[in-house]
């Protein structure tokens, strides 16, 4: 392709755009992942470690069908024109720096366009999954979520999983045919904020569900076939209740058994109300050694077939020559149970036996807006 013909694909790219919401798992990344906005924001945003920090305490709206759909629509209109230059450079549909290279040659502008970087990259990892935005899509009616997935999958058959948050009050509140119907039309893996199994500290954070519906709910969802992330915070009760948030969680969790127990470790964040109780001292966080004898305690209750990940900068690490080093692999798999529990238990051990000050503590965290 001449590079007048470069100049005119990559300038036709610029005229497409979509919107992408601010939050997403880590294991759903934008380069890996298609971002798909079809809600904004959150419909309960009232749990106070999140409260005013990830969604800035903005109103929560369903976007319409039909706005979802022009989204795809400009989406596919990108994809077919990075394709269009691939083929043309020789390069027969494959998607690789080469392409990069030439429409950046034909558009330097297009380094700052969204939709072209969000698009490319998502096509350089090979386009196969994609991630519904924000943080509850499965609020909105079914027959529109069902309509947008059909829409997605017909637009991108290469699409292999499709993915989203869901609270679980709002998924157990779902029937059990409209949790068939959205898998069927193509959504395979929910992401769930479990947070903690304990009843009081689900109380405390305001989170709006009881232990009873979190399994509920988890039972629901693996009923209709979906494939369950939950969510873990260790320390989210804080030094005095470390015991029965680390008991009553694998508890919860025994009984759901998904796919994947994945950890964020607890900071209390600038702007949310569980930091202003930090800074009154009503919440004392677990030192290191602390933090990892309530993941120990968790580890040895767990009674699941499940993959525990530690996919977050923020489960422990500690530094050795000069270096930081995660003490468990952060990859998004993880760690299989039952298989690899003793493995886990043993670098726990091996954790207890670095002194507390090597390790990254999370108190020097504490207030950032966002992690």
């Amino acid at each position: 392709m001449s590079h007048t013909g470069i100049g005119s694909v990559a300038e036709e790219i610029e005229q497409f755009s979509f919107e992408v919401g601010p939050i997403r798992p880590p294991s759903e990344g934008g380069s890996a992942s298609l971002l798909i906005r079809a809600t904004r924001n959150c419909p309960w945003n009232r749990c106070t470690f999140c409260y005013g920090s990830s969604y800035g305490g903005k109103k929560f709206q369903l976007r319409s069908v039909d706005d979802v759909k022009k989204d795809i629509d400009a989406v596919n209109s990108i994809a077919g024109l990075i394709n269009e230059a691939s083929k043309a450079t020789g390069n027969t549909g494959v998607i690789n720096q080469e392409v990069a290279s030439f429409l950046l040659q034909g558009n330097p502008g297009l380094n700052n366009h969204t939709g072209f970087v969000h698009v490319f990259n998502w096509l350089y990892s090979g386009g196969k999954t994609a991630f519904i935005q924000d943080a509850d899509s499965l609020i909105m009616p079914t027959k529109d979520l069902v309509e947008i997935l059909k829409y997605l999958k017909q637009a991108f058959p290469s699409l292999e999983r499709i993915t989203s948050y869901a609270r679980s009050h709002t998924v157990a509140r779902k029937s059990p045919g409209d949790l068939s119907a959205l898998h069927q039309a193509g959504l395979t893996r929910l992401h769930m904020g479990l947070e903690t199994g304990d009843d009081e500290i689900l109380a405390r954070i305001e989170k709006g569900v009881t232990a009873a519906q979190h399994v509920a709910a988890g039972l629901k969802a693996r009923e209709a076939g979906f494939e369950i992330s939950e969510y873990v915070m260790p320390d989210i009760g804080g030094r005095s209740r470390s015991s029965q948030h680390a008991k009553n969680t694998a508890m919860v969790l025994n009984k759901i058994n998904p796919d994947f127990i994945r950890l964020r470790p607890f900071i209390p964040r600038a702007n949310t109300p569980v930091y202003d109780e930090y800074l009154r001292g009503e919440l004392k966080l677990s030192s290191p050694h602390e933090r990892l004898l309530e993941l120990k305690n968790f580890v040895e209750k767990l009674e699941v077939d499940s993959r525990l990940v530690f996919d977050h900068f923020l489960n422990p690490s500690f530094r050795s020559d000069g270096r930081i080093v995660p003490l468990f692999k952060q990859d998004y798999e993880g760690y299989k149970l039952p298989e690899e529990k003793d493995k886990i238990l043993q670098l726990i051990s091996r954790g207890l036996e670095i002194d507390n000050e090597k390790f990254l503590n999370a108190n020097d965290l504490i207030g950032m807006p966002s992690l």
